[in-house]
């Protein structure tokens, strides 16, 4: 009973010290009713603690040579056992934010507290740290992001406060708008140094939403983003065929640049990377991979320049070659031909006169580098034999896979549990894509078996693992009929909307199109001992 009487004498002290500085005029007269406040803290009382919680913050401003030990009591309120100690002090903290010094230092500790398991004290974190923000967005991000940089334990904690509380609220919080989208650009750029393929992702996604990096933005803005992929691709290192985490960084780097060489990023150290460093090992590479690292440059051909084009034609025919067989065969490796004969046609569309002495053509741009003068015949005949043996090959299997097309929705009419139904229609969609694959092999072959071939440099072809354009609906009012595209899938478009179109199906699809199995849960770079694994699938 002693005990009780004892608890309820401290919170009648403390109220009665709260009472005399709340009417206080000068109240920097009654620093000792203030001190009398903080020391509370250290005493017994559970109750007592939680009011000093709420008081210590009330008059925080008006005592700034005891501003360092009201801090230090505050710090010690959020290590105490009792939840409700910590929960009172945690949302009295956004009142102590007086200067940045204090903020920083505030914001560390909330941010430590993001990894509390109790919902409700998260949930006063959370409103906290939002408060805090919107005091002093510097000073409240910058210990934030360095828990990111530096790799602490809470820092997948702070990526997922970031995401979910503060990235959806940047047009209120980055104000003014261009310095605050600098400054958190430098501080994303610090952190993503070693992090996940998710979280480079999600850090890349919400540096593209910036004004400073939007569709008016200088072309140098483009260029810095693909930089920081870049690095992230690790471009300077040497490629090691057996390093599968390597490998799947490059392919997901090279598909999140795309939409920012659609919008004037160069693709170039990327392409000469394939072309130095990956082409010469291919054969090496674990089979999964190979085709997601040909889907990654097919993707990326219609945005490399000329001189690119150039240096990367060359070990795509030698590839061309490899899949293309000179005289009908069984099958073919549809996946492959498909991505090389794309890449074919938009790199040899930027620079006609390069085939020239690589497969025997005869373009002439009144260039040097036409070669007109050399006998390149055995090319141009050994060329020609591997397209119409893989036109004649394709032509044969994809008969015998419409055929037994018919027969799938009658098998699904037929199957008796969901579980068959989903194996025949998962079966199906694979047929189909095959059969698009096929479409666009044979669209694609057939204008290079001239002299002078024509090369699609345009986007009436869709890859076969693209998001596929919708038809337009049947005209009825007496308008013109839509024309077909070039490969029986695609509706050609005129430039301007359809473009427009064909691109946003390009990003949206860009990380789906590739093989699955990647995996998403390990480090970047594993630096430290933090794992691998940059698969976003």
């Amino acid at each position: 009973m002693a005990a009780a009487d004892a608890d309820a004498a401290e919170v009648e002290r403390l109220y009665e010290l709260g009472e005399r500085l709340s009417s206080a005029k000068d109240k920097s007269q009654h620093a000792a009713d203030y001190e009398a406040i903080i020391s509370a803290v250290k005493g017994q009382s559970v109750k007592a603690k939680q009011l000093a919680a709420q008081l210590i913050p009330r008059f925080f401003r008006s005592f700034p040579a005891l501003a360092p030990r009201a801090m230090e009591a505050m710090f010690d309120l959020v290590d105490m056992e009792e939840l409700a100690t910590r929960i009172q002090a945690i949302r009295g903290f956004p009142l102590l934010a007086k200067d940045a010094e204090f903020v920083s230092k505030i914001a560390d500790i909330l941010g430590q507290l993001l990894a509390s398991e109790e919902n409700v004290e998260r949930d006063a974190v959370h409103k906290a740290l939002m408060s805090l923000i919107r005091q002093d967005v510097k000073s409240s991000l910058q210990p934030l992001f360095k828990h990111v940089e530096s790799g602490s334990e809470i820092r997948e904690k702070v990526i997922c406060f970031l995401k979910d509380k503060v990235f959806p609220v940047k047009a209120e919080l980055l104000k003014p708008q261009a310095e605050m989208e600098r400054y958190i650009t430098d501080l994303i750029k610090k952190s993503v140094l070693d992090v996940t393929g998710l979280e480079f992702k999600l850090f890349m996604d919400f540096l593209r939403s910036l004004s400073i990096f939007g569709d008016s933005a200088p072309r140098e803005s483009f260029q810095e983003l693909i930089e920081i992929i870049q690095a992230q691709a690790d471009l300077d290192a040497q490629f090691n065929v057996s390093d599968i985490d390597h490998i799947e960084r490059w392919t997901s780097c090279m598909y999140m640049a795309l939409p920012i060489f659609m919008r004037g990023g160069s693709s170039s150290k990327f392409l000469n990377y394939f072309v130095k460093q990956i082409v010469p090992v291919f054969d090496k590479i674990p089979e999964e991979k190979k085709l997601d690292l040909l889907k990654t440059v097919a993707a990326s051909s219609p945005y490399a320049t000329a001189q690119d084009s150039r240096q990367l034609l060359p070990p795509v025919v030698q590839l061309l070659k490899k899949y293309m067989p000179g005289k009908k065969v069984e099958d073919i490796n549809h996946n492959y031909v498909e991505c090389l004969l794309y890449t074919f046609h938009h790199l040899a569309h930027k620079t006609p006169n390069t085939t020239n002495s690589l497969c025997g053509y005869k373009i002439v741009t009144g260039q040097p580098s036409d070669r007109l003068g050399e006998d390149f015949s055995e090319h141009y005949k050994d060329f020609t034999e591997r397209l119409t043996g893989t036109e004649e090959t394709v032509r044969a299997v994809s008969k015998r896979l419409t055929q037994g097309m018919a027969d799938f929705n009658k098998a699904i009419s037929s199957a008796k549990t969901e579980e068959e139904k989903t194996k025949i229609k998962s079966d199906q969609q694979k047929s189909t894509m095959t059969m698009r694959a096929y479409n666009n092999i044979l669209a694609m072959a057939q204008p290079l078996r001239a002299k002078s071939p024509l090369f699609i440099g345009d986007k009436k072809i869709t890859l076969s693992w693209m998001e596929q354009p919708k038809k337009p609906a049947a005209t009825t009012t007496g308008g013109k009929r839509s024309q077909p595209s070039t490969n029986g899938n695609t509706p050609a478009s005129k430039k301007g909307r359809g473009e427009g179109a064909a691109r946003n199906q390009l990003v949206n699809r860009a990380f789906e199109g590739l093989s699955r199995g990647g995996r998403g849960s390990g480090r970047g770079r594993g630096r430290g001992g933090r794992g691998r694994g940059w698969g976003y699938r």
